[in-house]
Formats: structure tokens, C-alpha cells, sequence
């Protein structure tokens, strides 16, 4: 592993996903500072002894002055405001971000004439709890970060991003916007919206169900505990690759119902389950080797091993 603790990084927002990456890029011997906008959540940040203000400015210069690389870590609806700040008072600074969809920031980075230090970045990880009370320094530790590898792409700020999310304890898969959107749509978003459903059936059950109910509808139910608003802001940038799935998923659903109905059986519906299931727990990346950032088509190379199962654990 390369260091790339030389590099300062500035962090808009401190909330769980932010707020665990200041902890974990101090923990990796970074210089790292934060923003928030509530007072509340920069107060206890700072209680615990990290360097977070709630003055967007004051953040933003400081990454100028030591030419930062600065993390959007904010919902996808406040966005904008940060990208108008960053075209302020930082504009010539790296910069990625942690939002669950990659092709709307991307669109709004070159809105703001920001794309050309700018590299999607997408850490797999998260719970159902949010805010600074949550955060945790290893909440990156083995996790999948998504970072892009769209057309336009430049080797130094991808190169800062690769080093931290490294240095973080993550492994990345280089990924192309509209294919990472459409990815997360089958594997992160879709699974909100049927844990919402399955909560919503079995509460619908009264007590006795809910006496009931183990291990299989908690786990099934978990991010359903994720606060709503938080919920929206993740899946609802992404509806149009989220319908395609959920068309699918209720095809599926539909022809088990049908199964049921006419056979009293849900068919080849756990047959094919169980072995999707076994392909999710025996899949193993593979290391990307012999890519030098800004050699000739190292994002054609990169987007390659991507969609078939590479991974990066180190960058040289």
C-alpha cells in the first residue's frame, strides 16, 4: 500500500458516511477537517476531538489554501449547494463525493464547470443509524468504494481518491457512471425498497406476527430503519434504473404467485434464489495489475477489469 497521507482532505458533511471517513482518514494519518451544517452535529465532532466547522467558507478556503481534496459527503438533494460553494471558494481543488448515485452528481459537477479535478466515488457500507453518534473509523475496513473511471477521468485526482480509499481499508472497483447507477440499483436500492415492503406486510400482521417474527424478517427488514428521508435521497436520484429492477423483481414475485396459485408451490423461484445466492458468496475479486494511471488507455483498461470482477487492494 502507498501512503497518501500527504494529502489534506477537506469533508462536507460529518454525518455517518462522512463523519466515519474523517475519523478513518485521521486514524490513517491524514490532516482532515470537516463541515456541518448543524451546529449540533460540528459540536460533537468537535467534543470528540475533530476539526469540523459549520462554516462552509472557512472549510473551503483552508482546502484552497493547501489544495485539498475535498469529499461531498452530503445527500444528493444538497448537492448543488455544495458544488455552487466549491466553484466559489475552491475550484481548482480534487473532488470527489460518497453519494449512492454517480451519474446526477457527475451531471451537476460539469454544470458547475468543476469535472475536469473531479473522479465519482461511491463507498459500498453504511447501517441504519445516522449522524455523528454513529460513525466509526473502521466502518470502510473491507468494504467495495466505487470509483470512476468515466471518459475525461485524470490521473491525479483518481490517483488521491484510489490512495485514500486504500489507506482506508477498502478494496475499489473502477466503474463507469451509468453502469455503477444501474448496479446499485439491483443491489443497494432495490433491497430498500422490498425491506420496506417486507416491514410494511408484516407489521400489517399485528402483534402476534411481530411476536413472531426472528431472524429472518430483522434481517430482511433492516435498512427499513433507516430514517425515510434518508431512504428517498438514496433511492429517488436513481428512479429510472430503479424502476427497470423493480419491473423485474415484481415479474419474479408474479410468476411465484402464479406457481402458487396454480401448483401450490413457489416453483423454480428457491431453486434459482439459492443458487444466485451461492454465486453472491463465492464471488472473489481479482487484482487489477500493470495499469499506470495516465498511461495510454488506462480507463479503457480499467473499465474492462471493472465489469468483470477486478478490484484494486493497492495502488504503487
Amino acid at each position: 500500500m502507498t501512503s497518501g497521507n500527504n494529502t489534506p482532505v477537506c469533508i462536507l458533511g460529518t454525518g455517518l458516511i462522512g463523519g466515519s471517513l474523517l475519523r478513518a482518514t485521521v486514524a490513517a494519518g491524514y490532516t482532515a477537517w470537516g463541515y456541518n451544517r448543524s451546529s449540533t452535529g460540528a459540536q460533537a465532532a468537535r467534543a470528540d476531538g475533530f476539526d469540523v466547522t459549520e462554516e462552509l467558507p472557512t472549510a473551503l478556503q483552508r482546502a484552497a489554501n493547501t489544495d485539498a481534496l475535498i469529499v461531498i459527503a452530503v445527500p444528493m438533494p444538497a448537492v448543488d449547494s455544495m458544488l455552487s460553494a466549491i466553484a466559489t471558494f475552491a475550484p481548482h481543488c480534487a473532488l470527489t463525493d460518497v453519494v449512492s448515485v454517480k451519474a446526477p452528481v457527475m451531471a451537476a459537477v460539469q454544470r458547475y464547470g468543476l469535472a475536469g479535478r473531479y473522479v465519482g466515488g461511491h463507498p459500498m457500507t453504511g447501517t441504519s443509524a445516522s449522524g455523528w453518534s454513529a460513525t466509526d473509523a473502521d466502518l470502510f475496513r473491507g468494504a467495495v468504494w466505487a470509483v470512476g473511471v468515466d471518459e475525461g477521468t485524470h490521473a491525479d485526482p483518481w490517483t488521491q481518491l484510489v490512495r485514500l480509499a486504500v489507506d482506508c481499508g477498502s478494496v475499489v472497483v473502477p466503474v463507469v457512471a451509468a453502469e455503477h447507477d444501474r448496479a446499485v440499483a439491483r443491489v443497494s436500492h432495490l433491497p430498500h425498497v422490498l425491506a420496506e415492503t417486507l416491514a410494511v406486510v408484516g407489521a400489517a400482521g399485528g402483534d402476534l406476527a411481530l411476536g413472531l417474527a426472528a431472524g429472518s424478517f430483522r434481517d430482511g427488514t433492516r435498512v427499513a430503519g433507516t430514517a425515510p428521508e434518508l431512504v428517498r435521497a438514496i433511492c429517488d436520484p436513481n428512479s429510472g434504473a430503479l424502476l427497470e429492477v423493480l419491473d423485474e423483481a415484481l415479474h419474479v414475485l408474479g410468476a411465484a404467485r402464479d406457481s402458487l396459485a396454480t401448483d401450490t408451490s413457489l416453483g423454480e423461484l428457491t431453486d434459482t434464489g439459492h443458487e444466485a445466492r451461492q454465486r453472491y458468496e463465492s464471488a472473489h475479486g481479482w487484482e487489477i495489475t500493470g495499469v499506470r494511471p495516465g498511461d495510454h488507455g488506462w480507463l479503457e483498461t480499467l473499465r474492462a477489469a471493472g465489469a468483470r470482477g477486478g478490484i484494486l487492494s493497492r495502488l504503487s
